[in-house]
């Protein structure tokens, strides 16, 4: 009994001692071996904050997430699609405000621009129109202010994977001789 107690007692310790041996000569193989590949390759290191940093300063100014992942020709993008947005909020409103005021005149017994032009039924409809096309307007603006902070916190999201001229994605035909038939996929090669 004690014979077997001293056996299996000696090979814990000695597994134990073999695996933490292991262990550190692994890691610092490891980190040699990622500090020379980060050096060859010239990669940034691996920084989890950039993300929440890029969409945080796109929700504070648009185009300030792209410029913080250096994407600097996405800013006039940005701001582009803000600007429609907010130009066709405008005129809808400033529309919708003038068949408005038309149709105020008009239950109040006076004059309106489109005396005679319009009825009653058709300065209701107008106002509905360019009602429902404020809000849509107001809708894309914020879906554009959305998407800008979208892409920001992807962009910086991407920035960090390894993107290697050694690494590709092929679309691949195979004819196979005995069916008699053609299987299509996709081939991920890397070249040592």
């Amino acid at each position: 009994m004690k014979i077997k107690s001293f056996f299996f007692t000696g090979l814990f310790l000695f597994i134990s001692v073999a695996c933490f041996g292991q262990e550190d000569s692994l890691t610092t193989a490891t980190e040699v071996s990622r500090d020379s590949i980060a050096k060859e390759r010239d990669y940034k290191p691996y920084n989890p904050l950039a993300p929440a940093k890029a969409a945080f300063y796109s929700a504070i100014l648009p185009g300030l997430g792209q410029a913080y992942n250096g994407r600097y020709w996405k800013i006039p993008i940005a701001y582009a699609g803000l600007g429609v947005g907010i130009y066709f909020y405008i005129n809808n409103d400033k529309e919708y405000d003038r068949y408005r005021d038309a149709y105020k005149a008009r239950l109040a017994g006076k004059p309106d621009e489109f005396q005679g032009r319009i009825t009653d039924d058709g300065l209701i409809r107008a106002q509905e129109f360019y009602q429902r096309n404020k809000e849509i307007s107001l809708l894309v603006t914020a879906g554009i202010y959305i998407l800008n902070i979208v892409d920001a916190n992807v962009d910086a999201h991407l920035q960090q994977f390894n993107v290697n001229e050694n690494l590709s994605l092929k679309p691949r035909m195979d004819y196979d001789r005995l069916a008699g038939k053609t299987r299509y996929g996709l081939s991920l090669n890397y070249s040592f």
